[in-house]
């Protein structure tokens, strides 16, 4: 059978049964019987503390307005298309420049396209902006199948910019989407311009592990490393149900809007710079809720979950295009970030901010807006 390439033109439109039901499920949570002592709003150290959680449910029930939300997303050109086999849901934000450059920007978990939302206006004076949902997120759902992993979403998102006739094109990343913007350049290097990547120390984790530790490094770094390891492990509960048993939350996440509330808001406590801010001091309060709102109406809180357990058991390694122009944008910065990633200092565009964190797009869009013309613009 051929596969219909089609980019059939989409609008978000979630029935209002489905709004009022969340309203309704909310209004009727059953909630933890208080623990003494837990009053405080801004103690995450065992989680989203449960005055907080209660604030922002109460909010999401009665304050927020999904519509006027709905209305802000539909602002974008969309399209779905199938590749093999899937759905995918896009966002296509063309430049009315006819000399930009095609841009394709990737988000991660617990992201979607919403995470955009206020980076996209700063960019399409200089590119035509292209942002596709992974499988199993945002409209990109259901899943059409297992076996949705970084390899064969990478290809289905080549597939997608040739469909939409950029045979040529920048791409930007964060999370996981970084994933996807190194395969790409290693395996279509004559397609990628450059590549640029949003990081912040959280990745310092990652090395003695996915990345190894360089040679030069002093045994006072090396611990630093190792204390950001130690911290974020605290914080892998997440990860190892989401690699492991993604059925098993994701009955709860489909189920419970306040349980997906929690296990969302949560992360921009932990992954974000700031440790006396909350959730929603980091990030705008509605795009927060929006982006969780919309996991909720595409049920993608257990779909996106089962991206994980494919990452885990596919054997997938990353890669990197060397060959292709790279730069890195690091917020909340530290040092030991390229001591450790580039000691070489082989990378050319490096930038180090002292602000945002692991959502930049969403902290300090204006930031990353600049840092991303500025390395698009030194290869042109």
């Amino acid at each position: 059978m051929t596969e219909n390439t089609a980019l059939t033109p989409f609008r978000v439109d979630i029935p209002q049964a489905d709004v009022e039901d969340l309203r309704d499920r909310l209004a009727r949570t059953r909630r933890p019987i208080p623990v003494p002592g837990r009053d405080d709003r801004a103690d995450f150290s065992r989680g989203i503390p449960p005055v907080y959680l209660d604030e922002l449910a109460e909010y999401w029930r009665d304050g927020f307005d999904w519509r006027a939300q709905e209305a802000k997303l539909n602002e974008h050109e969309q399209f779905t298309t199938d590749v093999d086999g899937q759905q995918f849901h896009l966002v296509h934000a063309r430049s009315a420049n006819p000399r930009a450059t095609p841009l394709l920007l990737n988000h991660g978990w617990p992201g979607s396209f919403v995470e955009y939302q206020r980076l996209i206006p700063l960019l399409t004076d200089e590119f035509h902006v292209v942002v596709p949902s992974p499988p199993g997120f945002g409209f990109s759902t259901p899943l059409s199948a297992t076996g949705w992993e970084l390899a064969r979403t990478t290809e289905a998102y080549a597939e997608i910019m040739t469909r939409l006739g950029y045979q040529r094109f920048a791409a930007h990343g964060t999370d996981m989407g970084t994933g996807t913007v190194g395969r790409l350049a290693a395996l279509h290097p004559e397609r990628v311009i450059g590549t640029h990547f949003g990081v912040d120390p959280r990745l310092l984790g990652l090395v003695g592990t996915k990345f190894p530790y360089p040679a030069d490094l002093s045994a006072d770094e090396i611990a630093e490393i190792e204390a950001v390891r130690a911290e974020g492990a605290s914080d892998l509960g997440y990860l190892l149900m989401h690699n492991h048993r993604p059925d098993t939350i994701g009955a709860a996440l489909t189920d419970s809007p306040v349980g997906l509330l929690a296990w969302i808001a949560e992360k921009f406590k932990s992954l974000s710079a700031g440790d006396h801010r909350t959730p929603d001091e980091t990030v705008d309060r509605d795009q927060l809720l929006t982006n969780i709102s919309l996991y909720w109406f595409t049920r993608g809180g257990e779909s996106s979950a089962q991206f994980y357990y494919e990452a885990e058991h596919s054997g997938v390694d990353l890669l990197m295009g060397f060959g292709v122009p790279t730069g890195w944008a690091v917020f909340d910065a530290n040092p030991l970030v390229r001591r450790a990633m580039d000691p070489g200092n082989a990378i050319g565009h490096w930038s180090e901010f002292a602000e945002g964190g692991h959502f930049p797009a969403m902290e300090e869009p204006e930031l990353l807006a600049d840092d991303i013309r500025a390395f698009f613009r030194s290869l042109s």
